[in-house]
């Protein structure tokens, strides 16, 4: 299990030691120490937080699944985001569950998810399943126009200055800017690069 919340990380640690069929072998806060926990003791499910010291989630689970592929991972966020989701369950989750999930959901979960490993196990919103799969479209989440201008929007190049690498007219470059945002749920340059690197789209901060 791994949390940077100590409080939180050890109150459900707890929780879970209670149940007969559950043993917590080990408890981290980062994700290095993710994967570093998962080399060591080799569980059958690694309960992480999507916002904790690291690389991202993403790839630690990417990390994880590269030196313990047996482990199934179970991410618990605050954010019902369908970015993020869909960037875990490439990565290899094998459930994404909001932290308001009830203890019994949970614990249903970890079941579900040794019982069948094969499946994705959910517990989001239904405006979250909407956005995650949008009717008659499997098409990706960026276009790679959008993907390139944000390459150069993280290295803090300004409009004018993407405009004139990508042989574009100022107006093109914001226009794709909004749907960038709109696509990502951002709000700003700065949160669109975040959430970009955290689903995956961009390449991780070195």
């Amino acid at each position: 299990m791994v949390d940077d919340h100590t409080l939180f990380r050890e109150l459900l640690a707890g929780l879970l030691a209670q149940e007969p069929w559950l043993d917590v072998v080990a408890q981290g806060g980062s994700g290095p120490a993710a994967v570093a926990l998962a080399r060591q003791h080799r569980p059958d499910i690694a309960l992480l937080d999507v916002q904790m010291p690291g690389p991202g989630i993403r790839t630690t689970i990417l990390e994880i699944h590269q030196h313990c592929p047996q482990v199934h991972c179970i991410v618990l966020t605050m954010r019902d985001d369908p970015v993020l989701l869909k960037s875990l369950i490439d990565a290899g989750a094998a459930a994404y569950l909001l932290k308001s999930v009830s203890s019994r959901e949970l614990l249903a979960s970890i079941r579900s998810v040794i019982a069948a490993p094969e499946r994705i196990h959910l517990s989001i919103s239904r405006d979250m399943i909407k956005a995650f799969a949008p009717p008659g479209g499997s098409a990706p989440l960026l276009s790679t126009r959008e993907v390139e201008i944000l390459r150069h929007v993280a290295q803090a190049h300004s409009n004018a200055e993407v405009a004139a690498a990508l042989y574009l007219a100022e107006t093109t470059v914001k226009r794709h800017l909004t749907n960038i945002y709109r696509k990502l749920g951002a709000t700003s340059r700065v949160d669109a690069i975040r959430r970009a690197h955290e689903a995956g789209i961009l390449e991780p901060y070195p």
